[in-house]
């Protein structure tokens, strides 16, 4: 039974982490309805605490890396881009 229930646990964190990046893109670079970022902001923020289901709590080192993540979204999104 725990391979069952750690194997739907790895599907639900895919498909909430792969709909949470996913809707973004389509509102981003398709053009479509800023709608979309309600379910993206839920499905990533049921991914981000699924870890509760696990009783693991991130450690400093995981926060740094969340800052990182981050940092390196910002520099891309707002860095300068060739014409």
């Amino acid at each position: 039974m725990d391979l069952a229930r750690t194997f739907a646990l790895f599907v639900l964190t895919a498909l909430s982490e792969i709909v949470g990046c996913y809707l973004p893109y389509l509102w981003l670079r398709q053009g479509r309805s800023a709608w979309l970022l309600v379910p993206a902001a839920f499905s990533l923020a049921a991914f981000a605490w699924l870890w509760l289901v696990d009783a693991v709590r991130p450690t400093l080192a995981d926060w740094i890396g969340v800052a990182v993540s981050l940092l390196g979204m910002l520099i891309i999104v707002f860095g300068p881009r060739p014409a």
